[in-house]
């Protein structure tokens, strides 16, 4: 019971946190007329409330586990400063690029055409990284060998195709807001952003392989770790 209650506090953490976007892209694009930007901001609360609720569904507790950014055990020293600089990189400086660049003109119109591929790089992005939340019962929010909850090594879903498909997911959504919000200015934040993804991807995928049973076969089983044939 205590468990379902912790899960429903961090849930609703999450839906206030979210329901932050569309006021931030509103207050910084000052125009309620902006499609783009409320198309958007429907697409990540679906694309982050959606998969969390079929996950915990199927993993009972990876919520809870999810919500111990702060207070987890054995969390590796570097992302510490990773976690909290990623959660934020991909989220609020992005919106305010957006919503600013869109209030004061300071990039060209992009055609529809365009607006259209970055809203549908934006669900492509959104759903793998929704998949590998809801078939891996490990999908922590921090690097941190889970000892305490038998961590294994997940080889399913997207887990088939790279190792690490929920960063694969927002390095094919990054992109995809620059064009579905229309914004060059945005493009900064996104390059940061994608600097950090990277960095995040090789430290905590050396760190499987030294420590966690099994994940060296399976880095043999798939090569790459977020783009095939690639990286």
């Amino acid at each position: 019971m205590e468990s379902n209650t912790v899960n429903l506090k961090d849930l609703g953490g999450l839906i206030f946190t979210l329901f932050l976007i569309p006021l931030i892209l509103v207050i910084s694009g000052w125009d309620l007329g902006w499609w783009q930007g409320w198309f958007y901001s429907v697409l990540i609360i679906v694309a982050s409330i959606v998969p969390r609720i079929l996950a915990e569904k199927r993993h009972p507790g990876l919520l809870t586990e999810r919500g111990k950014m702060g207070k987890a055990q054995n969390v590796k020293s570097w992302d510490k400063v990773l976690a909290p600089l990623m959660a934020v990189s991909v989220t609020f400086p992005l919106f305010i690029a957006a919503g600013l660049d869109h209030r004061f003109g300071w990039s060209p119109v992009f055609p529809l055409w365009l607006n259209i591929a970055g809203l549908i790089l934006i669900i492509l992005g959104y759903t793998i990284g929704g998949c590998a939340l809801v078939v891996n019962s490990f999908f922590s929010s921090v690097v941190r060998i889970q000892t305490d909850r038998e961590h294994k090594v997940c080889d399913s879903g997207p887990y088939q195709i790279v190792r690490h498909p929920g960063y694969a997911g927002n390095i094919i959504a990054l992109p995809g807001i620059v064009l579905a919000l229309s914004s060059v200015w945005t493009i900064i934040p996104v390059i940061v952003a994608l600097i950090i993804t990277v960095i995040r991807t090789i430290l905590e995928d050396k760190t499987l392989q030294e420590e966690l049973p099994g994940y060296r076969d399976y880095a043999i089983r798939v090569r790459y770790r977020l783009i095939p044939g690639v990286f």
